[in-house]
């Protein structure tokens, strides 16, 4: 199966009440597990890398090893590329194969961010790309991008900003933040219903990793429809390479270390997928 929409992925959970797991993926064991969770789970999976990762990997070289994951596995899979506030890497993207883009323009005044996400939409829309925005700041330090103050979401701006831009999916920032959290996670749910009955377009939800299951499941069921879990897998893989390396310090094989590496972030997968709910939903 090749790549599919995320938009297409997102609509469809939305109408059915669950929620469409977002990985970001490092390197090719990570992308192996978070395909083979999906496919075990008969889920639908997106793959996400953040823009220091597609450099890591080169663009062009992402879209290909992880196109050729997505041709073999029996789960629809689309790639997206997560916080890019840069319109040239996002037609890059684009142009590369990506199936979806987030044009991060929630550093910004209300207008450039406008104007900008706007003009990334008019782009892509004739090779049928979604693109996702951001209004308001989700917290927390996303990959090598400054680290923002959190600045929740305005309902009525979230209304005209998703109906003037056109995006496919829109990110409204209730208290999550990226990276682990420092103190108890604290989220705004009634905001969050505000949104949901304003915006019409499917909900992400940043800032997955360290939130208790229970709010997760609660965000779904006020309207989410796609969580982003990127440092939980970083930490997993990390952790077992580690546990590996030290039981074993004659080990210089690295298919062993990172092959353990996938083995825990394929586990953790299964775990998130399982808690949106798209389990069986393929």
């Amino acid at each position: 199966m090749s790549f599919v929409s995320t938009g297409e992925m997102t609509r469809k959970a939305q109408r059915e009440g669950y929620a469409v797991p977002a990985f970001n993926a490092e390197n090719l064991e990570m992308a192996q597990a978070i395909i083979q969770a999906a496919s075990r789970e008969g889920s639908p999976v997106i793959l996400q890398t953040t823009l220091p990762t597609a450099r890591y990997w080169g663009m062009e070289e992402a879209v290909a090893v992880t196109a050729s994951l997505a041709q073999e596995a029996p789960v629809p899979v689309a790639l997206h590329l997560d916080h890019s506030n840069s319109f040239d890497e996002v037609m890059r993207a684009a142009r590369a194969g990506y199936t979806s883009l987030m044009f991060d323009g929630s550093a910004m005044s209300y207008e450039e961010n406008l104007r900008l996400t706007g003009r990334v939409v008019e782009a892509v829309r004739p090779m049928g790309l979604t693109v996702e925005a951001e209004l308001g700041r989700v917290g927390g330090k996303e990959d090598s991008a400054a680290a923002p103050e959190a600045a929740l979401t305005d309902p009525e701006e979230a209304r005209a900003f998703a109906e003037e831009t056109g995006v496919g999916l829109f990110a409204p920032a209730i208290g999550t933040a990226h990276g682990f959290y420092k103190g108890e996670p604290r989220l705004d749910f009634a905001l969050l219903g505000e949104i949901r009955g304003l915006v019409s377009v499917p909900l992400v939800l940043h800032g997955g990793s360290g939130l208790p299951d229970g709010m997760i499941r609660r965000a779904i069921g006020l309207g989410i429809a796609k969580v982003n879990f990127a440092t939980e897998l970083r930490a997993a893989m990390t952790a077992a390479v580690w546990e590996t390396m030290e039981g074993d310090r004659e080990v210089i094989d690295p298919k062993k270390y990172l092959g353990r590496g996938r083995e825990a972030v394929e586990r953790l997968c299964v775990e998130k997928i399982r808690l949106c709910g798209s389990n069986g939903r393929a």
